[in-house]
C-alpha cells in the first residue's frame, strides 16, 4: 500500500482537485479492474476515451483520478489530478508504487523488426546457463526464473511490466531481457524503465497499419534509444542502414556489431547447414546450433551484449555454441519420409525472404521446396503482395492460406497476396483458405528430400478469426501431416 503523494513523485502535475494524502491500494488503467481503493488512469486510446469511464471507475471505489482532461463534474470524497501526458505519468506512477524495480535490475531492451525475441530469449537462457537468476519479456512467453507465463503482447502495459519487474526482484533475479516493440515505444509502455542498454536488430516493411510511414516506424524505434541514460550502452546493427540513425542524439556508450561492415564486434559465417553454424568471432571458429546468416547476425548481437554486461569472452563463446534454436524459429525436423519440415515466425517480407534463402543455401538442388503462407488480418495490408511475391520467387510451390484473419476475411487477405504474383508466380501457385488443409495439402506434395516451409505464425498455438482464438499449432499439423 502506497501514499498518493508517494506514487505521484516525478509526474508532470498540472492540476490537483482534493488530497494526495490518501492510501493507495492499486494502479489501473481498466475501469472494469477498479477495487476499493484504485488509482484510475484515464488513457487516450486508439478505440476508446479513458476518461469517458471516470463515472464507472469512481463508483466502483476509485478514490483518484489522473486524467489529461478534468470531467465536469467531479465527485468530493475522489482526488482528481491532472497531468500533461496520462502515459506518461501512467509510468512514473507504476514505478513508484511497485518500488522502482527497474533499478534493482539489469534490463537489456531489443528492438528492431526481425530477431527480437531470438536474441532476447538467448540472452535469457545464456544468463541462467551462466547461474544469473533472470527474467524473460517476449512475443512467445514471460520468465521469471523457470517460472513460465502467458504473454498476450510483445511488451505489456506498464503497470503489468512494472509487477513483473517487481516480482522478479523479489524471486532474485538480476538480469531481465525483454523485447520492445515500435507500438510499445510509441504507446509510452516503456515510461519510466531503466534500461541497462538497448539493442537494435534491423527495421523492414512492418507495422504501416499503425505507423502509416516508414519514417514514423523509424522515428518510433529511435525513441528507445533517445531515452537511454548516459551510463547504459546502445548496441546497433553496423549491417543495416539505418543502425547509425538509432544512434543520432543517443546519450548511451555506443557499440556496433555485424557481419559484413566493419565493426566493434564483428563475426564471419564460416559454414552454414542444417545443423547449424561454423562462425569466427574474436579470433576463434565457434560451432552453434542456429540457422542462416540472419541468425548469425543475432549471435553477434548476443555476444556484444554479453561482453558489455561484463561476461568473459571465452565463456560467452562457449556458452553461445550451447544454446538451442528458439520455438518457431526455423524449427525444423524431418518426417518418417525423409521430408523436412521448417515452422518459422516469418510474416514480414524481410524475414521471409532471409529464411528462404537459408533453405535456397541449403538444397541440393533435385529436392523441391513449397512454402504455405498467409497474412495477417488488419494489419498492415502493403506488405501482402509483397509476401506472396518473395514466396513465389524462392519457392518450387506456393501454397496461400488463412494465417490470423482477424476481423478480415480469409479470401480479401489472399486476394491483396496475389496482387504480387507474375504470371510465372501465379502458375506455380494455389490458394487452400483453410490453413489445415493447406498444410496437409503441402504434405501431400511432398516427396522424400523436398522441403516444407510454415511461416508466418510460429511459435504461436492459436489461430485468430472475428475475434475467437481458435487452437491452432503449425508444427503439430505438419507433423501429423507428413507422419
Amino acid at each position: 500500500m502506497k501514499r498518493l503523494s508517494d506514487i505521484l513523485y516525478k509526474c508532470e502535475l498540472i492540476e490537483i482537485i482534493g488530497s494526495t494524502d490518501i492510501e493507495v491500494r492499486a494502479v489501473t488503467m481498466d475501469s472494469r479492474k477498479v477495487q476499493p481503493g484504485t488509482v484510475f488512469i484515464a488513457l487516450k486510446g486508439l478505440n476508446a476515451d479513458g476518461h469517458d469511464f471516470i463515472p464507472k471507475a469512481v463508483a466502483a471505489g476509485a478514490v483518484a483520478v489522473v486524467c489529461e482532461n478534468l470531467p465536469v463534474e467531479t465527485f468530493p470524497e475522489v482526488t482528481f489530478v491532472k497531468v500533461a501526458n496520462a502515459s506518461v505519468a501512467m509510468g512514473r506512477m507504476a514505478a513508484n508504487f511497485y518500488d522502482n524495480p527497474s533499478d534493482k535490475l539489469k534490463i537489456v531492451g531489443i528492438t528492431g523488426t526481425n530477431g527480437k525475441t531470438t536474441i532476447a530469449t538467448l540472452l535469457y537462457q545464456l544468463f541462467n546457463s551462466l547461474g544469473y537468476k533472470s527474467g524473460l519479456v517476449s512475443t512467445i512467453t514471460n520468465k521469471i526464473g523457470d517460472v513460465q507465463e502467458d504473454a498476450l503482447y510483445t511488451t505489456p502495459d506498464v503497470i503489468t511490466l512494472n509487477a513483473l519487474f517487481a516480482r522478479m526482484v523479489q524471486e532474485g533475479c538480476t538480469h531481465c531481457f525483454m523485447e520492445v516493440s515500435s507500438h510499445a515505444i510509441h504507446q509510452n509502455r516503456i515510461a519510466a524503465v531503466k534500461f541497462e542498454g538497448g539493442i537494435f536488430t534491423n527495421i523492414t516493411h512492418d507495422h504501416l497499419d499503425y505507423h502509416k510511414t516508414f519514417r514514423e516506424y523509424i522515428h518510433a524505434k529511435k525513441n528507445f534509444f533517445d531515452g537511454l541514460e548516459k551510463t547504459a550502452f546502445a548496441i546497433t546493427n553496423a549491417d543495416d542502414k539505418n543502425g547509425q540513425v538509432m544512434l543520432q542524439n543517443c546519450n548511451a556508450r555506443k557499440y556496433s556489431y555485424g557481419l559484413k561492415n566493419m565493426a566493434d564486434y564483428h563475426g564471419k559465417v564460416m559454414e552454414n547447414t542444417i545443423t547449424g553454424l561454423v562462425m569466427h568471432m574474436e579470433g576463434r571458429d565457434v560451432w552453434c546450433k542456429l540457422v542462416g546468416e540472419f541468425n548469425a547476425s543475432n549471435l553477434m548481437a548476443i555476444y556484444a551484449c554479453c561482453r558489455l554486461l561484463g561476461i568473459e569472452s571465452d565463456t560467452a563463446l562457449t556458452a553461445l555454441s550451447n544454446m538451442d534454436p528458439v520455438e518457431g524459429r526455423f524449427d525444423y525436423f524431418i518426417s518418417p519420409e525423409g521430408v523436412m519440415g521448417i515452422i518459422d515466425y516469418a510474416h514480414t517480407p524481410d524475414a521471409l525472404e532471409n529464411v528462404l534463402a537459408t533453405i535456397s543455401d541449403m538444397r541440393k538442388g533435385t529436392e523441391k521446396v513449397i512454402t504455405v503462407v498467409g497474412c495477417g488480418g488488419n494489419r498492415d495490408a502493403a506488405k501482402r503482395p509483397l509476401m506472396a511475391g518473395i514466396a513465389s520467387s524462392h519457392s518450387d510451390k506456393v501454397i496461400l492460406t488463412s494465417d490470423n484473419p482477424r476481423f478480415e476475411e480469409p479470401e480479401s487477405i489472399i486476394d491483396d497476396m496475389k496482387k504480387g504474383l507474375d504470371p510465372i508466380g501465379m502458375k506455380k501457385t494455389m490458394v487452400v483458405t483453410n490453413r489445415g488443409e493447406a498444410i496437409k495439402v503441402a504434405a501431400s506434395l511432398a516427396a522424400q528430400g523436398d522441403i516444407i516451409l510454415v511461416a508466418g505464425k510460429g511459435h504461436e498455438k492459436y489461430q485468430e478469426i472475428q475475434g475467437v482464438r481458435y487452437p491452432f499449432d503449425d508444427k503439430l499439423t505438419l507433423s501429423k501431416a507428413l507422419a
